[in-house]
């Protein structure tokens, strides 16, 4: 069973702040999260596997290769 991390812990993994996460989510950036329940408020969890494989992702050799694969996107 993969490990669910909460917003805070997922945004420690990456190196950001939770807020960035945060917004990030509402920007459709950044890792896939799992939401809690249907309503507005509910929560959000992170599986580890999933905020890893996003940052393998972002990995490039220089930053013409990063603008190229994905330009404008944090």
């Amino acid at each position: 069973m993969s490990q669910v991390l909460n917003n805070e812990e997922a945004a420690a993994v990456i190196g950001i702040t939770p807020n960035t996460l945060k917004l990030w989510r509402h920007q459709g950036k950044g890792p896939r999260y799992i939401k809690l329940g249907k309503a507005k408020q509910a929560g959000v969890v992170y599986d580890h596997a999933d905020v890893e494989a996003w940052k393998a992702q972002r990995k490039f050799a220089s930053t013409s290769a990063a603008t190229v694969h994905h330009p404008g996107n944090a």
